[in-house]
């Protein structure tokens, strides 16, 4: 009889840990597949072929919505200090340095520029990323950016050290602390 309760009781210890290694085992597919910066597909049809794109995500985890233009973003920051939002535009420029930084804009003839940089240093944006749509979250905010500031960016722009000499005052810029980015469209 007690072995018969100790055979029942090993029984039911061996199911629930098959189903404890198959919950694990799911869980950690799903971890890689976060960590590689895979968040699905889209599917394009270019004439009767089907294009698949893969979306890349830096830093945070994050979805298209409730993305603000960056046209609004910019017109909010005029009214106020900082906006926790996201915003969605086009990639200007990246540090071809290590990608600590970027520039976003909203396309076509708007000049208008947002300078984006990565919270804490935690990620970094690949060099050849300009021309490329994307979404950020984060924090809009105007500041201050001083001389030596701007100068490091110029350098980091691969500008000559005689349009870095003609940088001497400081300059207000609206910038954008962004938690993660992701990539709709990789030009």
């Amino acid at each position: 009889m007690i072995s018969l309760t100790l055979c029942s009781n090993f029984i039911s210890f061996m199911k629930s840990l098959r189903v404890v290694i198959i919950s694990m085992s799911i869980c950690f597919g799903m971890f890689a597949a976060c960590k590689r910066g895979d968040s699905g597909a889209n599917k394009t049809t270019q004439g009767d072929e089907i294009v698949f794109q893969k979306r890349e995500i830096f830093g945070a985890s994050l979805d298209e919505t409730g993305a603000l233009s960056l046209g609004d973003v910019l017109t909010n920051l005029d009214h106020n200090d900082t906006i926790l939002c996201k915003v969605s535009g086009y990639v200007k420029e990246v540090c071809q340095v290590k990608g600590c930084w970027m520039t976003l804009v909203s396309g076509g003839q708007d000049t208008s520029e947002l300078l984006v940089k990565f919270k804490d240093y935690a990620f970094f944006m690949p060099k050849d990323l300009g021309g490329s749509k994307v979404i950020l979250d984060g924090v809009a905010f105007t500041e201050v950016t001083p001389v030596d500031e701007l100068k490091h960016y110029a350098e980091d722009e691969g500008k000559s050290q005689a349009e870095i000499d003609l940088i001497t005052k400081p300059e207000v810029q609206k910038k954008f602390m962004a938690n993660g980015v992701l990539v709709l469209e990789r030009n």
